[in-house]
Order: structure tokens, then C-alpha cells, then sequence
């Protein structure tokens, strides 16, 4: 080891030993007093070893020429600097620079550790981005203050989010399909539209007080899009009334909702890029799900023509299914109208019109709406004329005594789950306001986490970037968390101190004279 090494491996005994006395010591201390002290210590204690990590690799790095991809041989310059922003702080490293006059520079060494394009270790990025997709930028850059005792920027978080969330349609593409094994006999797939404020880039901004009506911010709505499989699941009109009244709670229905088939392999993406967008997007992660297990294809909309339209012509194979939930909920809006919303009777009067509903007699019900419009109030007739339109308009696509009949889903709870969870409960926290690029690569990365794909994706995307930066292979990955360390020798009594002015100032070490040959 060089004496540089040689004073790093001594600090780091040295701090390893005074977190041992530390312990010892703490004879009237508290178990939170002691855990923190601990904490501050391993994470100086990381400091100091990951400096030693780098400069044990610039130390080993050949000083001899290098050559470049178009043949020029470029000679050891000098070395060169450069910031590592870690988990336990931004330490500087010194790594051999190649370098002739006319010729680019080059640092070789930053190909072997994958290094990115900028300070930010991949550790930190992941940290940032997975808090990111959940809570606000200023939000992870308080946690990442008070835990790690660490400055980040929300400039800077925002920057990662959207470059590492570059890689994230390319990464889907390739992913494999899943196994047939591990899927369902029925192909379904959801739509639905939700709204993501928009910071306006009009003269809107500028005025101190907005006029009546205006706001600072606008919507676009978010296209939200879920493809999964599921095993037939057979009930009769009468036992979807009576789960959805929560009229029959026994034990058997309980038991066979338990044992009734979840969605497989689910997949969830939202983009305010618009409609066809997504539908094509969704069309082509279809056709990696198509084999001879699949045996029924379906489709869940709410009654959005523009949506049920597309729909129709990315996937013309699949049966449209209206979403049960939707138009049921156009019964209750009549029923408001008609009835005190304490009387009695209108709970029974819903139940009793969605039986029919469920029962393949929407006709029964258009029917009945259409005669009472007449004789009721105007508020009255505007609801119930409403509601038959919607029926009417939506009728081909609300045979819901065949679809249960078949044991297929009509209901878009999936999607409807996914508008609340992966756009509203993020993009719409307390003053959220967004630019277009900004919502949709946090969706993307926010899909990521929802879809369980996280750790998947990072490694995929570190791939990309190493190929990107550095034309080659990415470095094999060699495990070596599960190999045991040989413990470097103590060679010297030569003692550095990296306190918080010393991180700021490290100084340059230096080679002998064989190592700078």
C-alpha cells in the first residue's frame, strides 16, 4: 500500500475503535442516545471507506498509454479530480487522466466503477427517486437533511427523476412476457382519464389578483391504462346484488370472496401524452400477453366515448364491457332525485333496478325512465332523461347477465384504484403544480414502483446508461457482499483525521514514482 492508503486503512481502525469505547463507555447512556451515536459514526466511518475504496483503484489503475476507439494512444497526464456524492457525504477522488494535445481526455477508470454522467451515486439516486414518487421533492430533501445529514437540492432530485426516468418505455418493451403458467384465462384490460394541474404558461402568472373564474393552474388529464389476467370468477345477478347492498355478509360468501382470483401479473402506466398514446402503448403490451391460455378478452371503460372509441380500434378483438360501478351510479343519481335522500324506499328502489340492470333488462329500465320523464319535475325529468341516453348510448356494451354468466370482471376497480394511487394521491398533494415534462416522468418512475418493477428497472437502467457513456459492456456484477474481506494490514502509525472541514478539503495524494510511470 502506498502511504496514503496506509493513513486512510490506520483512520478507519482508529474510528473503528473509538466506536468501540464509544459503546463501552455508554454505561449511563439511553438506547436512542446510543443508537444515534452509533449511526453519526457508521456514517463516517462509510466515508472513510469508500475514499479508501477509490483510491486503492487509482493506486492499482495502469499508468501506461491508453487507446482510444479510433487508435490514437493517449499517454498518462496527470490525475485528475472528481466529487462522489455518497450516501455518507461528497468525498473527492483523484483517477488517472490520459490525456494528448488535439485529443480528447480520458479517465478509464470512471468505465470500471460506472460512474454517471454527474456526481450523484446510484445508491443516492434511488434513495431520492423511490421517496420522490411518493411525497414532495422538498419533502425528500428534508428527509435526506435529517437522516443523512446531507444537502440535495429538489433541483437536483428533479433532475434525477428525469433523467433516470428516460430509460423506463424502453425497459417495458424488452421485459419478457410472463409465463403462461402464471397467468389467467381472461385478458383484461382497463382505461380511465385523470386530471394532473398544470402550471399555465400564459399572462395568467403575472397578475397579482386573478380574475373571477381564473386560476393559476390548468388540468390535462392523465391517461391511465391496466392490463392483467384473471381466472373466471361465475355469479349470478342475485349474488353481485347481494355482495354490493351488503346484504348477505355469512361465512359462505365471505369465504368464496377470499378464495375468488386475483389479477395477475398486473401492469399499470399513465401518460398525459393523450388518448392514442396510451392506447397504442397498451395495444402492443397486449400482444405480449396473447397465447393458447388466453381464452377471453374484455375491456373496462367508464361511458368516455373519445376513450371507448380508441378502445375499440387498438384492440378491435376484445368485448367493451361499461364499467358496472359507473352506471350504477347514474340509478343512484336518479334516485336523489326522486326520493329524501332518508327515505327508505330509495336504497330499495336502486337495488331493485339494478338487479334488472344485472340481469340483461337495461331495455326494462330505459323503458321506465322514459315514461316517469314526462309527469316529474323538470329537475326530475333532466336526471331521468340523462340516464337514459347514457343507457341507450352505452346499451351493447351492458350484457351484464352474459359476462357474469362467462365469470369475466364488470367492474374497473383496478384502473379506478390506479387514477387515486398513482396520479391523484401524488400529483395532486396540497399546491401541486406541475409542467407537463415534470408530471410525466415522475408517472413513469411512479409506475415503476407501483408495477414492483424498481430494483429490475435500476439495474436495467444502469445498463443503459454504462453503454451510453462508455460504448461497452456493463461491469460484471461479482457479489461481494457475499465474500469475506481480507483485513489490510496495519503498516503504519501515520494517523489523517477527516473531520467536517478535512471532507470539504481533502488534499490530492500523491504517487511514487513508479506508480506515476
Amino acid at each position: 500500500m502506498s502511504p496514503n492508503t496506509e493513513s486512510i486503512v490506520q483512520e478507519i481502525r482508529t474510528e473503528f475503535e473509538s466506536m468501540l469505547n464509544y459503546v463501552k463507555e455508554s454505561k449511563t447512556a439511553t438506547a436512542d442516545q446510543v443508537e444515534r451515536g452509533i449511526f453519526k459514526r457508521l456514517l463516517e466511518l462509510g466515508f472513510r471507506l469508500m475514499l479508501l475504496f477509490f483510491t486503492l483503484r487509482a493506486e492499482a489503475y495502469p499508468r501506461t498509454p491508453v487507446e482510444t476507439e479510433t487508435g490514437e494512444k493517449l499517454p498518462y497526464f496527470d490525475d485528475k479530480k472528481r466529487g462522489y456524492y455518497s450516501i455518507f457525504g461528497k468525498l473527492p477522488f483523484w483517477r488517472p487522466y490520459f490525456y494528448a494535445q488535439g485529443v480528447a481526455g480520458h479517465s478509464p477508470l470512471d468505465a470500471e466503477l460506472s460512474l454517471g454522467s454527474d456526481c450523484y451515486s446510484d445508491l443516492v439516486r434511488e434513495i431520492a427517486e423511490y421517496l420522490g414518487v411518493d411525497v414532495t421533492y422538498e419533502k425528500v430533501t428534508g428527509m435526506f437533511a435529517r437522516i443523512l445529514g446531507q444537502k440535495l437540492s429538489t433541483n437536483a432530485v428533479s433532475k434525477m427523476v428525469a433523467e433516470d426516468a428516460a430509460d423506463v418505455e424502453a425497459y417495458y418493451e424488452q421485459k419478457p412476457a410472463p409465463k403462461p403458467e402464471d397467468e389467467g384465462q381472461i385478458l383484461v384490460i382497463q382505461a380511465d382519464g385523470k386530471g394532473v394541474p398544470l402550471v399555465r404558461e400564459t399572462c395568467v402568472q403575472a397578475k397579482v389578483r386573478l380574475g373571477k373564474g381564473e386560476k393559476r393552474t390548468k388540468k390535462k388529464e392523465a391517461i391511465v391504462t391496466g392490463i392483467y389476467t384473471i381466472e373466471p370468477n361465475l355469479r349470478t345477478p342475485e349474488e353481485v346484488v347481494a355482495s354490493f347492498f351488503h346484504k348477505d355478509e355469512t361465512p359462505a360468501l365471505k369465504e368464496r370472496t377470499s378464495k375468488r382470483s386475483k389479477p395477475q401479473n398486473k401492469q399499470l402506466w399513465a401518460t398525459l401524452q393523450g388518448k392514442d398514446v396510451a392506447l397504442e402503448r397498451l395495444a402492443r403490451q397486449v400482444k405480449k400477453h396473447e397465447g393458447y391460455h388466453i381464452k377471453h378478452r374484455i375491456a373496462l371503460t367508464d361511458g368516455a366515448e373519445a376513450l371507448q372509441v380508441r378502445v375499440l380500434n387498438y384492440c378491435p378483438d376484445f368485448t367493451l364491457i361499461l364499467d358496472f360501478i359507473h352506471a350504477d351510479e347514474y340509478l343512484w343519481d336518479v334516485a336523489n332525485r326522486l326520493f329524501d335522500e332518508k327515505d327508505p324506499l330509495r336504497t330499495a328502489w336502486v337495488e331493485a333496478r339494478t338487479l334488472k340492470m344485472l340481469s340483461g333488462q337495461t331495455l326494462q329500465v330505459i323503458a321506465e325512465f322514459r315514461t316517469l320523464a314526462p309527469k316529474a319535475t323538470q329537475a326530475q325529468r333532466q336526471e331521468l332523461q340523462k340516464a337514459a341516453n347514457y343507457f341507450e348510448r352505452n346499451l351493447p356494451y351492458m350484457a351484464y347477465d352474459h359476462y357474469l354468466a362467462q365469470g369475466w370482471p364488470i367492474a374497473s376497480g383496478v384502473i379506478e384504484g390506479a387514477c387515486r394511487h398513482l396520479v391523484k394521491d401524488r400529483c395532486e398533494l396540497s399546491g401541486m403544480r406541475w409542467t407537463q415534462t415534470g408530471a410525466e416522468n415522475l408517472l413513469r418512475l411512479r409506475a415503476v414502483s407501483e408495477n414492483g418493477d424498481w430494483d429490475d428497472y435500476h439495474q436495467f437502467r444502469k445498463q443503459r446508461r454504462h453503454l451510453r457513456l462508455y460504448a461497452s459492456p456493463f461491469p460484471a456484477q461479482d457479489g461481494l457482499e457475499d465474500q469475506a474481506l481480507d483485513v489490510l494490514p496495519q503498516t503504519s502509525d501515520n494517523i489523517v483525521h477527516f473531520d467536517s472541514a478535512t471532507k470539504q478539503g481533502l488534499k490530492r495524494p500523491k504517487l511514487s514514482q513508479q506508480q506515476a510511470a
